[in-house]
């Protein structure tokens, strides 16, 4: 009789990206994805966040694998720091685990980390608790896949990212079959992609998509300077084969999109349909403008900071000028749109025009709500966790099991940390499990706290004040008078009475803590800046980030 059944969301819920996904059967832990997600603009600073691996750190001889859905950073992109203090095997399709070998590799401990292992839909596991099996969906990469976690009570299946697509090809195609006999064997619990549920159109199939970029590409007279997403391996393909019909060559920029191009073409899943369809760099401004295609996808995939910078003469390899067309081939999410709108119009400023398929098809990798009710309808779960999406999502989700008949108690809109138990044949909401957010800063993991974010919104916000001061405690005398310095907060020269005051405050709030015969320097630097905070906020109702420097004459060093 099964005693221990948990699944336990560590992120991808109420947000986008950060899948990560745990599933306990008895002693074993099943990770499912290990993702991150690109930061919201109030993260100052931060590259990346990542889910909080504390709680399966705990728990890691318990770890028997991660399982991986597909090659995209909210699936991936956390593996290296995963894997960095906790080294268990991966799991993952051909296409998936060699992207994820790219990703590892960032990181200099895991060069000689070999434990993947590549699995494709006929796969099957057994472990001491559990068979984890896959099914192929249809996304925008090759080589996504669906898992299966067989137990004793039923099956607990998470989607990863899909969409149907009846007119897919092949290497992109859903096993419909292989879903309908999960669902005749028993769903206990279905982990379903909710990040396009508000979407009651059909998704425009690939056919149609194709067709649109090659007319594209036909009737454009220049240059066309194509933005994509650089892991979406179909797109990719697409413009491919409509550079080729139109007699273009195709540049492509930045080392992160000629990886992955360069993966998918040994693994061939990515063909060129001529041999000298790629250009280099270097004879990019050789090209005719109506025999160029350039293929940005920036930094980390992400084309819009790319597309601002050749707007504004910024890029490295080309700016936009008169004639150049935009094509935006990916489709920004909802959080994007005031974004995309101040680069469309960068780009108009600049001569250039835009275009994107967003404007006249509904291009999307993720299901809408007719395929989010098929899913159910062929799977037949018993509950329902929405996944994949912000809060809003997961709702419109819920809401959209309702209308197949499932019961609203048997669907879990959960946040991260909570812990669905399943006893006594129901499932239910046991006590929550640490889970957060861990934010990536340059080298530094974790490191970046909601202190630190505070001090760099104040220092965006309303700038830094610096007062340096020179005592002699001995002698309980200040030497040399402050010397004040104002960054992002006032003009110096505009506010002398401002600075002058400041001046006197910062000698008043010293003197005071030399006459006093216990001398502690925390409390001196805590009463200048309490001070100077107050008398500056009266002044300007400004919190500048306030930075006394104390030094000392006889020890020569600063305090």
């Amino acid at each position: 009789m099964l005693q221990n059944l948990k699944v336990i969301p560590f992120g991808g819920v109420r947000e986008n990206g950060k899948n990560m996904y745990a599933v306990e059967v008895e002693d074993e832990i099943y990770i499912l994805d290990c993702g991150l997600m690109y930061p919201e603009n109030e993260l100052l600073g931060i590259d990346v966040v990542i889910p909080d691996f504390a709680y399966l750190q705990e728990n890691i001889d318990r770890v028997v694998g991660i399982f991986l859905t597909h090659g995209h950073a909210d699936a991936i992109g956390g593996l290296p720091y995963f894997l960095s203090a906790n080294q268990v095997p991966v799991f993952g399709s051909k296409m998936t685990i060699e992207l994820a070998k790219i990703t590892v590799a960032s990181e200099k401990k895991l060069r000689h980390f070999d434990d993947f292992h590549v699995i494709d839909e006929k796969t099957a596991i057994d472990f001491k608790n559990a068979t984890v099996s896959f099914f192929k969906t249809t996304h925008s990469i090759p080589g996504s896949l669906g898992i299966d976690l067989k137990t004793e009570a039923g099956h607990i299946v998470y989607t990863g990212d899909f969409k149907f697509d009846q007119a897919a090809k092949p290497e992109y195609q859903t096993d419909f079959g292989r879903l309908a006999d999960i669902g005749r064997d028993h769903t206990l619990m279905l982990l379903s992609d909710s990040s396009n549920a508000e979407s009651p159109y059909a998704n425009s199939n690939e056919h149609d998509i194709s067709s649109y970029i090659q007319e594209t590409f036909k009737y454009h007279p220049g240059r066309i300077i194509v933005a994509s997403v650089a892991s979406n391996i179909e797109r990719i393909q697409q413009i491919f084969n409509a550079a080729a019909l139109t007699k273009r060559r195709v540049v492509l920029t930045g080392q992160d999109l000629e990886k992955i191009v360069k993966t998918a073409m040994a693994l061939d899943y990515l063909k060129l349909p001529k041999p000298d369809l790629l250009a280099t760099t270097k004879e990019l401004h050789d090209l005719a403008p109506e025999q160029t295609i350039v293929l940005e996808t920036g930094k980390m995939g992400e084309p819009i900071k790319s597309l601002e910078k050749m707007a504004t003469n910024r890029h490295r390899l080309l700016h936009i000028k008169e004639g150049d067309l935009v094509f935006i081939t990916t489709t920004p999410s909802h959080a994007m749109e005031t974004t995309v709108a101040k680069m469309r119009d960068m780009i108009y400023r600049a001569d250039g025009t835009v275009k994107a398929i967003s404007d006249d098809l509904h291009s999307s990798g993720h299901a809408n709500k007719t395929n989010l009710q098929l899913m159910i309808n062929l799977l037949q779960p018993d509950y329902l966790m929405p996944i994949q999406g912000e809060y809003r999502l997961l709702e419109a989700h819920a809401h959209i099991a309702e209308e197949t008949g499932m019961a609203t108690d048997h669907i879990f809109i959960t946040k991260m940390g909570d812990v669905l138990k399943y006893d006594k044949g129901q499932f239910h909401l046991g006590a929550a499990v640490p889970a957060g957010d861990t934010m990536i800063d340059g080298s530094g993991v974790g490191d970046i706290g909601n202190i630190v974010l505070r001090d760099r919104r104040l220092l965006a916000d309303d700038g830094i004040f610096i007062a340096v001061v020179t005592i002699d405690r001995r002698k309980k005398k200040i030497v040399a008078k402050p010397k004040l310095t104002s960054r992002g907060f006032v003009y110096v020269k505009a506010n002398r009475d401002l600075m002058s005051e400041s001046s006197d405050i910062v000698v008043k709030a010293i003197e005071n803590n030399l006459a006093h015969k216990e001398f502690d320097w925390n409390d001196l630097k805590q009463d200048v800046r309490e001070d100077l905070s107050k008398y500056l906020f009266d002044q300007t109702k400004r919190h500048p980030v306030i930075l006394p420097v104390i030094m000392e004459v006889n020890q020569n060093r600063h305090r």
